[in-house]
């Protein structure tokens, strides 16, 4: 009987180490989108996610005006920063730092920069101090004192205003590029008039010299003075749309959407010296709808 020899099963290779590479850098391009040559697809070259907003900052730099500095809240003309919506220490006002930071640290992780008077003009210089500390967030407030100004005539023009926030954005974002930065809208001046015209002594208080554009002749329904306030007040949504507009335009800015233009202040809620500026009650509003938006997962709409 003949015998045969087993046959020797072929031995399979293994490719080398530069064919094994080779084979790699082939599945990393097929499941990466890559073309065989590495090469990123056109549509997605440079793409970059854009940065995400942080809904909890971890200081607070705040910009603006007699609002921002608690203005007639606690004596008459004169600054109260300590109930500032802002960055105030008050507990009955339990400022936007303090939401955010806490009671103990706001103190010492808040600046407020705001100067009674101030126009958008001002803003640059108060935007410099505060990115000095690269905060985590930037509040600003600005535009009433642009509307309420001697006369309607010498409101500050709507493309000064929007350029001299464009500007300071600009600088704030190349010396903080990563300071988020929350946009009040400018209050309805017109329904801080409604409240008060009515009342003798306000009118009085009133003539000293606050917002006559907006506030001379408070009881006058004549067509001059009922022109005059509708001015002021259309003034004051086209200084909201600019601020929409620029602050939409860069991802680390927030507006809120109109929340205070729109808010219904009450008597009660506004200073018992000029019932014009928010009073404690009042700021403690502002802070809270500052605290809503800014912890919001989205922006307003």
């Amino acid at each position: 009987m003949r015998t045969t020899a087993p046959r020797r099963r072929a031995r399979r290779t293994r490719p080398g180490a530069g064919a094994m590479a080779a084979l790699l850098l082939v599945a990393a391009g097929a499941l990466g989108g890559c073309s065989a040559d590495g090469a990123e697809p056109a549509g997605e070259r440079g793409a970059q996610a854009a940065p995400r907003w942080n809904t909890a900052p971890t200081s607070v730099a705040a910009v603006g005006d007699s609002i921002t500095r608690g203005f007639d809240a606690c004596s008459v003309l004169a600054d109260c920063p300590e109930v500032s919506w802002a960055t105030g220490d008050d507990p009955e006002v339990h400022s936007l730092a303090a939401r955010l930071l806490g009671e103990a640290e706001a103190p010492t992780r808040s600046w407020n920069y705001a100067v009674t008077g101030s126009r958008m003009a001002d803003l640059p210089g108060q935007l410099a101090s505060a990115a000095a500390h690269k905060p985590g967030l930037v509040t600003v407030m600005v535009g009433s004192n642009d509307a309420c100004r001697p006369s309607a005539s010498s409101m500050t023009a709507v493309a000064a205003f929007r350029e001299g926030f464009e500007k300071s954005l600009a600088a704030l974002r190349a010396a903080s590029p990563t300071s988020q930065v929350y946009v009040s809208s400018v209050p309805d001046l017109q329904r801080l008039w409604e409240q008060g015209k009515d009342d003798p002594m306000v009118r009085r208080i009133w003539k000293l010299g606050i917002c006559q554009s907006m506030l001379a002749e408070p009881t006058s329904e004549g067509a001059g003075a009922t022109a005059r306030r509708e001015q002021v007040r259309a003034r004051v949504v086209e200084y909201n749309e600019v601020l929409r507009g620029v602050c939409g335009k860069d991802p680390l800015c927030r507006y809120d959407g109109g929340a205070v233009f729109q808010y219904p202040f009450s008597a009660e809620q506004l200073s018992r010296w000029d019932w014009f500026h928010p009073g404690k009650d009042g700021q403690a509003r502002l802070a809270e709808l500052a605290h809503r938006q800014v912890t919001s997962a989205e922006p307003p709409r």
